[in-house]
């Protein structure tokens, strides 16, 4: 006779109605009582017990981003597949209309709660490294999203087909946590965004930021927070020199705001090919050349692209480079923070993790916390901390199981790797990305402008 086995899942969830209510184990750094927090400070809290409790509903939004290319209906069988006894059975119209009752404020105010650098995040020379930059996202064709997103304009290729989302954020570069983030209709440039994030800029962070932010009026805002910064500026823009610095660096003024002026050559050697030469114009807050030698600045702006990996990691790691789902503004923007949030709290627990382990941050695989979070929302697994205490969790532990290798220096040329279209992709260029390659830096002298300088 056959021997059967049963192996007996349990897991620990909250009482009744309120069990669906989870994220696996991101619901310790998301737990209930945030949750309940968020919805109060909202009033957003049901006013009677229903079968989809507004806690409920949150964390279904929440697993939603864990699962982009399935219906909420679906999202829901993943939230209880691993519960024991009756649970509610809701239909598309009823996860809709919950969703609609709790709105997007309540996610606005967890994302709140959530954001800011992690304890203990990588410091250089004492400053916290953050970097801002923007992306977008598209969003469903509806008259409702075309009436407040628009649709890019003025490409080559016309109008885009769908609406879009347009994000800023900061983001520090040591664990690409997410200090801040802002976002809204397409319409509305970087720039003009900007100012709306300056309030999460404090003394003893460096902000880095492309040649897009260097505009004399944003760069005055950034100063008047206390914070440094380290922005590229065009290699051609003319700035006075009213004092040179030893180490060929020079001082400049841009509107109120005297800067610390580099301009620097970059030799890229990728190994066994030909050399390239670089010219870099960074402008920076820090006019201490002693202490914030010039050659150090320029290798550490090349921090500025962790927040592009961030956005890689957002849109292809997460949303598999799926577009939102919501067909209304509101819904937008309860899915975005809902994205936002649940981005944070993976980063929190990879952070949690590899600081204990005195591994850096940026070692660990985002796609395999993804996917073991996933895991546990479907097993229902790790959602109460049990009376041992687990700091490093089974997401950590797959993290740490699976560290990455050290990054290599390469070379990256911006060109399309894969192209969608069978064409050739422009350009003749090695996309050998993981070359070795051995980087010069040059400072050089300042030009003798003549005339009056153009901030």
């Amino acid at each position: 006779m056959p021997v059967q086995s049963v192996i007996k899942h349990e897991s620990v969830v909250a009482a009744g109605r309120f069990a669906p209510g989870h994220i696996g184990e991101l619901t310790r750094i998301v737990p209930f009582e945030m949750v309940d927090a968020a919805l109060e400070s909202a009033r957003a809290t049901q006013a009677r017990l229903r079968e989809l409790p507004s806690r409920v509903v949150v964390y279904l939004v929440l697993s939603a981003c864990l699962f982009p290319d399935i219906g909420y209906t679906r999202v829901w069988a993943k939230l209880t597949a691993g519960l024991e006894g009756a649970v509610a059975d809701p239909g598309s119209s009823a996860l809709s209309q919950a969703r609609l009752r709790v709105g997007a404020a309540p996610l606005r105010e967890l994302f709140n709660l959530i954001k800011g650098p992690v304890p203990g995040t990588a410091r250089w020379r004492g400053l916290l490294v953050c970097a801002i930059d923007g992306t977008s996202m598209f969003v469903p064709d509806s008259v409702a999203n075309l009436g407040a997103y628009h649709r890019q304009t003025g490409g080559p290729n016309g109008d885009s087909g769908y609406p879009m989302v347009r994000m800023l954020a900061v983001v520090a570069c040591g664990t690409r946590t997410i200090v801040d983030a802002v976002f809204g209709t397409y319409g509305v440039s970087e720039i003009a965004y900007a100012p709306q994030l300056l309030g999460c800029l404090r003394d003893g962070m460096l902000l880095l930021a492309d040649r897009n932010f260097a505009v004399a009026s944003l760069i005055e805002q950034i100063a008047d927070t206390k914070a440094d910064l380290l922005i590229r500026c065009k290699s051609n823009r003319k700035l006075a020199s009213i004092e040179r610095l030893p180490d060929g660096s020079w001082l400049a003024p841009i509107g109120s705001v005297v800067v610390r002026v580099i301009d620097a050559e970059i030799v890229v050697t990728p190994k066994g090919g030909t050399p390239r030469t670089g010219r870099y114009r960074l402008i920076t807050t820090l006019n201490d050349h002693r202490r914030y030698p010039a050659s150090e600045l320029v290798r550490l702006y090349h921090q500025r692209w962790e927040i592009e990996t961030t956005y890689l990691e957002l849109k292809s790691t997460i949303l598999g480079d799926a577009m939102l789902r919501a067909r209304t503004p509101s819904g937008v923007a309860q899915e975005v923070y809902a994205l936002l949030t649940t981005y944070q709290a993976l980063r929190i627990a990879i952070a949690d993790a590899t600081t204990g382990a005195d591994v850096p941050p940026l070692r660990a695989s985002f796609t395999i916390a993804v996917t073991t979070a996933r895991d546990l929302v479907v097993l229902a697994s790790g959602v109460i901390a049990g009376t041992t205490i687990d700091l490093v969790g089974q997401i950590g532990r797959a993290v740490l199981a699976e560290l990455n290798p050290e990054r290599r220096a390469r070379d990256c040329p911006r060109v399309v790797k894969r192209a969608i279209s069978k064409h050739r992709a422009k350009g003749d260029i090695d996309r050998t990305n993981y070359a070795t390659v051995n980087i010069a830096i040059n400072v050089l002298e300042p030009p003798d402008w003549t005339g009056s300088p153009n901030p």
